[in-house]
């Protein structure tokens, strides 16, 4: 099993290699290795064991894939997929060598237990999507990558000099050295991730990329990397105790900041953004079934960023004046009815999942953020719709992509099966139906706009100061 988990780490990265050297070939050597992924994670998932390897003894450098690496690796697989089939005939082959490098990183970043793989795995992964991002090299969106990068960067070498500090604690680079460090290390290294993975107010350079890249881009991007910066924060809390209810406290501020501004948003794509940041603080609020929430979130917000590229406009006022494709809507209703925590789809287990592995003092502010969902979600549910209203089709590709994300919305329901009572069925309808009624009565037609200005550029760095000192503060208290 061994030879096999190293075969799968290396699997994308030589196919990327060859997509270069055979371009006829590239989208095929990129679905290859997303099902090479898929294959390898549902093994973990299904068989759930736990495979440790260690590469360098003495620097503590280890791997260690077990079911929740192979939760986040199926939706890596998946979306990547759903990207692939999504771009057919689309893209060059830079494109799919770039997409499947990332990838591949992105799988690496779910092994790490240490934190210089780590570093090295985030680096690559930074680097492949920003030129993912740069890639119809027009001044935004190279603006956009630049941006990514530079906060990017800057992140990961605060998270640098801590991991360097807890090497110098402990001659060792391995999560689990945390412990019995100096506070400086947590604070420098959770900055650096909380930034990588969009999370709290370090994130909020994430609405301006995702909403501004290319609808595949954007789908990737919040479907899955940002995943990378909040699963070892997940793990972190999984092994040491005292970092989880730090962990826990940023994942409820992370949902409730992310859904307040997705409530009051009026551009489609920028309200998913919002949206992907209030759904990583369910990951972070309840670490230890982080894994099956990731994957509902990846099939869903992949689906609803390319629902949303097909859609005539951006902005809900003018949708709200001119119906929709029918067809359209449906699949937008499905994805919305799952984000909210419907029944019949895999959103709902997950979130009764969540919702059960919470802390008391969690409980209150993450039912209203639950809310908060069913009311964003409500916008693109009661958009007007009417058969026949696309004049451009969406090719064979889209149709096949959205196919995966929202077939797997439905089979993935046979994870967390017992949310199915009475209750639990109870309860979330009428969560769905309180944020409709909010929205119907009050939301549909305010026009509050929040402000952007920590979104500015020239603020975001000392955002990352600012979240620095409140982890500095948090280790001591």
């Amino acid at each position: 099993m061994n030879t096999i988990s190293i075969a799968w780490i290396v699997l994308p990265f030589v196919a990327g290699f060859l997509i270069f050297l055979l371009p006829k070939l590239d989208r095929y050597l990129a679905i290859f290795a997303a099902i090479g992924s898929a294959g390898y994670a549902l093994q973990l998932i299904t068989s759930r064991s736990s495979i440790e390897l260690l590469l360098l003894d003495n620097f503590g450098v280890t791997l260690l894939i077990d079911s929740l690496s192979g939760y986040f690796i199926l939706t890596n697989a998946l979306v990547t997929a759903a990207v692939i089939l999504y771009c057919w005939h689309d893209k060059e082959a830079f494109f799919y060598g770039q997409l499947i490098i990332l990838h591949g990183s992105l799988n690496a970043a779910f092994a790490c237990t240490d934190f210089v793989s780590l570093y090295v795995a985030l680096e690559v992964s930074g680097i492949a999507a920003a030129l993912l991002i740069a890639y119809p090299r027009t001044d935004r969106s190279i603006w956009v990558a630049l941006r990514y990068l530079l906060v990017s960067n800057v992140a990961m070498l605060f998270y640098l000099v801590g991991a360097v500090l807890v090497y110098k604690a402990h001659h060792s680079f391995t999560f689990a050295g945390l412990r019995g460090s100096p506070p400086e290390a947590l604070a420098l290294i959770f900055m650096g991730l909380l930034t990588k993975g969009g999370v709290f107010v370090s994130g909020l350079w994430l609405p301006m990329t995702h909403s501004e890249s290319e609808t595949p881009v954007s789908a990737m991007l919040s479907g899955i990397v940002v995943k990378a910066g909040v699963y070892p924060l997940v793990r972190c809390a999984l092994i040491l105790d005292e970092v989880d209810p730090i962990i826990r406290v940023f994942g409820v501020g992370t949902a409730v900041l992310g859904v307040s501004y997705a409530v009051f948003e009026k551009d489609t794509k920028r309200m998913l953004a919002f949206h992907t940041v209030s759904q990583l603080g369910f990951m972070l609020a309840a670490p230890e079934v982080s894994g099956f929430y990731a994957l509902t979130h990846g099939l869903v917000k992949s689906g609803l960023f390319m629902l949303a590229g097909a859609l005539p406009s951006r902005n809900f006022k003018e949708l709200q004046q001119q119906p929709i494709d029918r067809t359209l809507w449906i699949f937008l209703a499905i994805a919305g009815f799952s984000i909210s925590g419907f029944p019949l789809l895999s959103g709902f287990g997950a979130k009764v999942l969540t919702m059960k592995n919470l802390l008391p003092w969690q409980e209150i502010a993450m039912n209203m953020v639950a809310v908060g969902t069913a009311i964003s979600f409500a916008k693109f549910i009661f958009l007007p719709h009417q058969a026949g209203m696309n004049t451009k089709p969406p090719k064979l590709g889209f149709w096949l992509a959205i196919g995966l994300l929202i077939g797997g919305l439905v089979v993935a329901n046979i994870v967390y099966f017992e949310a199915y009572d009475l209750k639990n069925t109870i309860k979330a309808i009428a969560i769905i139906a309180a944020g409709w009624l909010a929205y119907l009565a009050i939301f549909r037609r305010t026009s509050l706009k929040l402000p952007r200005i920590f979104e500015q550029f020239d603020d975001l760095i000392g955002v990352m100061t600012l979240v620095s000192i409140l982890l500095f503060w948090a280790t001591f208290v």
